[in-house]
């Protein structure tokens, strides 16, 4: 099965905002998935 990672922001009053979720193969997180998270949390206003 592996491990689940889910970036979200919870600063907004009205909502929680999962901005990425991926499975976890190794101890590192990816460069791609960080950028990914970061373009959505632009493109929410944050």
């Amino acid at each position: 099965m592996g491990e689940w990672r889910v970036i979200y922001v919870a600063r907004f009053d009205d909502a929680v905002y999962v901005l990425h979720a991926f499975q976890k193969k190794t101890q590192k997180t990816r460069k791609e998935d960080i950028e990914l998270a970061a373009r959505r949390y632009r493109q929410i206003g944050g």
